[in-house]
């Protein structure tokens, strides 16, 4: 057996453990470490990676975009990898089942008096243990305000980083033909 001098010291980047000491996700991940082993199926795989993840690509979903694909997904268990909150725009919640890490106050209060059901990771694991019935949502990781910053330069709409907007701050190179270029 020889030494794959191309790929030596390439080490893989992707995470095989959460970086969290949360000690219930922690047991979320032995529970779906042995799923995914164990069954055939690939939504297992998909959750355990998704315990993986941080807590800023873990972006939360709003109760209107799950009721808004629920429509369509009629008597399907919604898998939410991350916090779902509410959305006071949404007049009326349909009735819902949601299976998710973590459910905000005023949101968990609209789906029960809609009838609906908010179960847990380990309570979805012995209702559907390969996923059959369900379907996963993520939210927007690209709606962080951070993001809105990423990639600045010339002609690329990003957002400044001002401390305040006014005649004071930001205002001459690239904002005027006069000093360099405007964007």
């Amino acid at each position: 057996m020889a030494i794959d001098l191309r790929n030596h010291h390439v080490r893989n980047k992707n995470r095989s453990a959460p970086v969290s000491n949360d000690p219930y996700l922690l047991l979320l991940v032995k529970l779906y470490r042995f799923l995914a082993r164990r069954t055939n199926s690939k939504f297992n795989q998909i959750i355990l990676k998704n315990l993986y993840i941080s807590k800023t690509n873990r972006a939360p979903i709003s109760i209107s975009k799950i009721a808004e694909t629920s429509a369509a997904k009629e008597g399907k268990l919604i898998v939410a990898i991350g916090p779902v909150t509410d959305d006071i725009r949404v007049v009326e919640v349909p009735k819902l089942t949601i299976a998710a890490l973590r459910v905000t106050q005023p949101a968990r209060e609209r789906i029960l008096k809609a009838g609906g059901e908010i179960i847990t990771f380990d309570q979805l694991a012995l209702r559907a243990p390969t996923g059959s019935n369900t379907f996963i949502m993520r939210g927007p990781r690209s709606h962080r305000e951070a993001i809105k910053h990423f990639g600045f330069g010339p002609h690329k709409h990003k957002k400044p980083k001002v401390m305040s907007k006014g005649r004071k701050f930001e205002r001459a190179r690239g904002r005027r033909t006069s000093r360099a270029f405007k964007v």
